[in-house]
This record gives structure tokens, sequence and C-alpha cells, in this order.
């Protein structure tokens, strides 16, 4: 008698079943994401979206695609896998509304030594609460199960998006010009940068009791619960703006790997600088505690990890008030971090020695 096919999937370390039920599981996560341009069911060969292009006049497809990196070492230490799907949909989305696009649809990718249903439905209950976050729709993804190649607790989560703006109302940093003001907005933490420095000096050496008791430099949290925190998703916020104070905001600086110091230039035209006032922010105590732990320089800190600022706004100085008590309305903290000058397309820095 013959095996069946699930039976030698099996031999080989491949679960068919669990996958089945993982499926079965996580369509509630996924309904909850769903838009009415939604037009096709989990399950299916392809994620089906329809376009409504009514009344823009160039429309124009955005994408991005990232990962959760080493931030999802974190989440195994832990046992807890609800959040870091956040984070996955956050450094997608983040990105693609530095031009003005709204996020339409996103799809991940799970890559796992040994597929454990719960696992990885906990995975996506991530990911659809990052996409309702960002307002855009889960319309599909994959989950690839690679026993001999991964550890059977490992996994990799990543994804993209795409996005939809009119070219007319595209933010483009040729628009920015000298007298600029820069806005910053709150980061949660380390968001999901720098975490293999964060992770050998804020980690390596302590013990589990250590990594879980709660610290006050910490604000009463552990160091695996603070570095766990969830990336902050900016979309909604960003888009009231542009629909309250349209041109308001020239363009935007998502800041992520590389810091304020090789994130904030990427929206910088050539004859200008950021001139970034140093000590006119809060630094969150994880961002303060992992740069007291591996031993940064200003310089260093500063291209290293976020500072505390997710996100840098650059907005003409008319509409810089308008552009604050939009923000604040759409319950953010807003602080004036610089200004644009004559410059090589750079960030300079006023105010050195006061980061911290």
């Amino acid at each position: 008698m013959g095996i069946s096919h699930s039976e030698a999937y099996a031999a080989a370390g491949v679960d068919i079943e669990a996958g089945y039920q993982g499926v079965k599981m996580m369509n509630r996560y996924v309904q909850r994401t769903l838009t009415a341009d939604v037009i096709s069911d989990l399950g299916g060969f392809g994620g089906l979206f329809s376009l409504d292009l009514h009344g823009l006049e160039k429309p124009v497809l955005v994408s991005g695609t990232d990962g959760v990196g080493t931030k999802q070492r974190i989440a195994q230490l832990m046992d807890r896998h609800d959040t870091v799907g956040i984070d996955c949909v956050a450094m997608c989305v983040n990105d693609i509304i530095c031009c003005g696009a709204k996020p339409l649809f996103f799809l991940d990718y799970i890559a796992i030594g040994k597929n454990i249903p719960e696992k990885v439905v906990s995975l996506v209950s991530g990911v659809s609460e990052g996409c309702v976050r960002a307002g855009c729709a889960l319309i599909g993804g994959e989950m690839a199960e690679h026993p001999g190649v991964m550890d059977p607790d490992d996994y990799d989560l990543s994804g993209f998006c795409v996005g939809l703006v009119d070219r007319p109302r595209m933010l483009d940093p040729e628009s920015v010009r000298e007298g600029d003001v820069l806005i910053g907005l709150a980061s949660s933490g380390l968001h999901s940068n720098g975490y293999s420095l964060a992770r050998k000096v804020c980690i390596e050496g302590r013990t589990e009791e250590e990594l879980r008791e709660a610290r006050e430099d910490l604000g009463g949290q552990s160091i695996l619960e603070v570095l766990l925190t969830p990336t902050r998703i900016y979309v909604k916020p960003v888009r009231a703006v542009m629909e309250q104070v349209p041109g308001g905001i020239r363009a935007l600086a998502h800041i992520t790997g590389g810091g304020i110091t090789e994130n904030l230039n990427r929206a910088l035209p050539a004859g200008v600088n950021a001139e970034v006032d140093l000590g006119t922010w809060p630094i969150p105590p994880v961002v303060r505690f992992a740069c007291e732990q591996a031993n940064l320089s200003e310089a260093e800190a500063l291209k290293t990890f976020n500072m505390g600022l997710g996100m840098v706004l650059i907005v003409d100085p008319a509409a810089a008030e308008a552009v604050e008590a939009a923000l604040a309305a759409a319950g953010e903290e807003t602080y004036r971090v610089g200004r644009i000058v004559a410059g090589e397309g750079e960030v300079q820095y006023a105010n050195e020695g006061e980061l911290f």
C-alpha cells in the first residue's frame, strides 16, 4: 500500500494539514482589513484589487517592500509573535507615504522552519493590525515551511505594499526651498532598525531574569518589552494633513536604518541642507539606553537609530502652524526640529552636544 501525498510530505518534514488549518484560522484577521475594492477571497492564486481612478489626473502606483529584520529574534525570545507584523507593514507603508501615496493593499511572506498554525496566525494577526492602522487591505500572502533549511523555531517575515497617488499631488524633494520648516513626529522607540547592534549591547551577556525584569530607566518596562514595541504607522496623520492643508508638506523623510543623518538627506534637492536643532525633541528611554550600552557618540547615534523621530516633514513655513494643528487633531505630538538652509543636499546639526 502506497503512502499518501500528505504522508510523503510529512516524512520530509512538511505538514500540509497544518498549512490548511492555518489558512482557515487566519481568515478572520484578513477579513478585518478588507475594503470594498478587494474582489478576491483568501486562498486564490492571486489577490485581486479594483482600482478606482475617478478624479485622478495622472494616477501613479507606488510600491514598497521590507522585512522585520533581526527584531523578530526578540519576538522569538519572548515567544510573542503578534506585534512584529505591525512592524512589517509599518516599514513598507511609512516608505510609500513619503511621496504622498495612499496604501491600497499589502501581501506578506512568512518563511518558517516548522509550521505551527497558532504561531503563523499570531504573525498574521499583527500584519492585519498594521493594515488596519494604515487603512490598507491584506489581500494575500505566502507561508513557506523550510525544514532542514531553517531551525524549527525560526522564521522570517517580510512583505510589500502598493499605493496610489495623483502625480500633481506627489510629494517631491525638488519642491523643498530654503526657509522651509522641519517638523518631527515622535517614534515609539527603536522601531525596526539597528537591532543587530541593540541585541548585541542590550541582550547578550544578560540572564533571562535580567531581560524580563521591570526597569526604572525604561519606564517600568523590561528590556525585552521595550525592544519589542511596534513601529509607529504615520499614514493616517500624514494623509490628513495632505487633505486639510494641500501643498503644506513639501517632502517627507522616514527615519529608518542610518538614522536622521542618512535618511533626511533623501528628502533634499541639491542646493540646500537640512539644519537640525539637537535637543528640541524627547528621546525615548529605550533609545537612550541602547546608545548608552553601545557607548555611541552623538554623531554615531544620529546615524544609527532614529533618536526619537520616526518621520520628519519638510513644510512650507507659511503653512507650518496649520500643519501642526492638523497633526495635533490626528493625535500626533509634533516638534519643530529645524529648517532648510543653503547647502549641498546634506544634514547638518545645530546645538551639537545637546542631543542627550
